[in-house]
């Protein structure tokens, strides 16, 4: 006779071929989890989990969390799944899981990965506004920007006090009780990782291992530092095809063109008739700076992406706009389809904005101060939630730690995990070459993650199959770099 953890947890209480898996307390069934934005689409089982909306009066309101489960390959599955954290903050975890379902491939051989939508995402009582848009006009002032918080507040029917990262990671904790689980290994990326620091903090006891990818330190008020890691990034990047006989000959310097092309778009916005990126039918899209922004941004965040970007500005700063304003209005409608907003403002205004401040150092920069003003302005009327003890101070822990940075990420540089190392006892940081922000599916690294979680030796690690990793080569016109 099994013990009743490991039939939980392979799920063997459900017949084979069953519609329904039973761990724990929870049932799951066949579900379809779709990218809001994309074509990704994966067909996994699913389950609810019912927690009070205010922990503190059970009584009250329930909200109804989809978890989603990428079941082991094993019979008889470890008893500690892994649980996966979303970033944002804002992205619900089983909308964003078929981006990152390759990079759990090796984990799952053993182990189950479960993934809860935090509250306010997804089907977990969704705080959805719309963010700012780049393509209607003119950004909104200050009195605009607070006026669009205030009508998403009113249409809200929630108490959006109560979805901070402190409230969410009890959740957490109510899903590791109803799976049976005696412990959990915690995957987190970018913001994610904050959340991996706070069930770590908040229950010890209960974490076995911890994966950090995209390192956010505790102390670091989000938003603040976005302008000075995008330039850090951004010279790195474009000054690889400087120093690149072949992206020079055609493309010049680009930093400098995109500061020329920011400037003149800046002055002088204009309307381009382009094809709709996914649907190719006519639409007029504006070339201004938030366009320009939106390119230099986003596709600093992948290699792939970053590959074009001399290309595309180039193109523009010669007339020819259409593909750069139809990739910004692809990134910028992909982005609007997975951040909830009034989430985002529920976490940040609770949890950074009483740190944050626009910075005169940062106004020339291609960035800015654009996000943190947007935050700012807007948290002006968002409700402050509950932030717990010690929210802000580093983790230090024992427990078994593997960190993660891409070489040039334009958002959580690896100097941030390196910040969060120092604290830890038992840990490693691994930098992929040439990679941006999360690097769980590039490379080795699946395979790095699972022998780390299956040994908790971080320090053990083999991870010279790494060094492969690098940048994609630029694209030299449309087809792609010169063989």
């Amino acid at each position: 006779m099994k013990p009743l953890f490991l039939m939980l947890a392979a799920g063997l209480l459900a017949a084979p071929g069953a519609e329904a898996r039973r761990i724990g307390q929870l049932e799951f069934t066949p579900c379809e989890l779709a990218q809001p934005g994309t074509g990704a689409t994966l067909r996994l089982e699913c389950a609810t989990l019912e927690v009070p909306e205010d922990p503190t009066r059970p009584e009250g309101r329930r909200l109804k969390l989809k978890v989603g489960l990428a079941p082991a390959r094993a019979a008889e599955p470890a008893p500690d799944p892994v649980v996966f954290f979303a970033g944002g903050p804002g992205q619900s975890a089983t909308e964003s899981w078929a981006g990152v379902d390759a990079g759990f491939s090796r984990i799952r051989a053993k182990r189950h990965v479960v993934f809860v939508d935090q509250r306010g995402t997804g089907d977990g009582h969704r705080l959805a506004c719309a963010l700012p848009d780049p393509q209607g006009g003119a950004m909104p002032d200050s009195a605009q920007l607070r006026q669009m918080a205030s009508d998403c507040l009113a249409s809200l029917d929630a108490d959006v006090a109560q979805y901070t990262t402190s409230v969410a990671v009890k959740d957490i904790e109510a899903l590791r009780l109803a799976l049976g689980a005696p412990t959990l290994n915690l995957y987190g990326g970018s913001y994610g990782t904050r959340v991996a620091q706070e069930y770590a903090r908040q229950y010890p006891q209960a974490v076995r291992s911890i994966i950090l990818d995209g390192v956010v330190p505790p102390g670091l008020a989000l938003g603040s530092e976005h302008g000075i890691n995008l330039e850090a990034a951004l010279k790195a990047i474009l000054g690889r095809c400087s120093g690149d006989d072949a992206c020079r000959a055609a493309f010049g310097d680009p930093y400098r063109t995109l500061y020329g092309l920011r400037d003149r778009v800046r002055a002088t916005p204009q309307t381009v008739a382009a094809r709709d990126p996914r649907t190719w039918a006519p639409r007029e899209l504006r070339l201004d700076e938030a366009a320009v922004v939106s390119i230099a941004r986003l596709f600093a965040y992948a290699p792939e992406t970053a590959a074009l970007m001399p290309l595309l500005l180039h193109e523009a700063a010669s007339g020819r706009p259409e593909a750069l304003v139809a990739q910004a209005a692809l990134v910028y409608d992909s982005l609007s389809a997975q951040i909830n907003h009034g989430m985002q403002l529920s976490v940040t205004c609770a949890e950074d904005a009483p740190r944050l401040s626009r910075r005169e150092q940062d106004e020339a920069l291609i960035l800015g101060n654009a996000i943190t003003g947007v935050l700012l302005d807007q948290c002006e009327v968002w409700p402050k939630g509950p932030v717990s003890p010690g929210f802000h101070e580093p983790l230090r822990t024992d427990t078994p730690t593997l960190l993660l940075s891409g070489e040039l990420d334009p958002v959580t540089p690896p100097r941030y995990a390196e910040q969060v190392l120092a604290d830890l006892g038992k840990a490693a940081h691994l930098v992929g070459k040439g990679q941006g922000h999360i690097l769980l599916n590039r490379g080795c690294t699946p395979r790095l993650a699972a022998e780390f979680i299956d040994k908790l030796d971080p320090e053990g690690l083999d991870a010279g199959c790494l060094d492969v990793l690098g940048p994609t080569p630029f694209f030299l016109d449309h087809n792609g770099a010169t063989p």
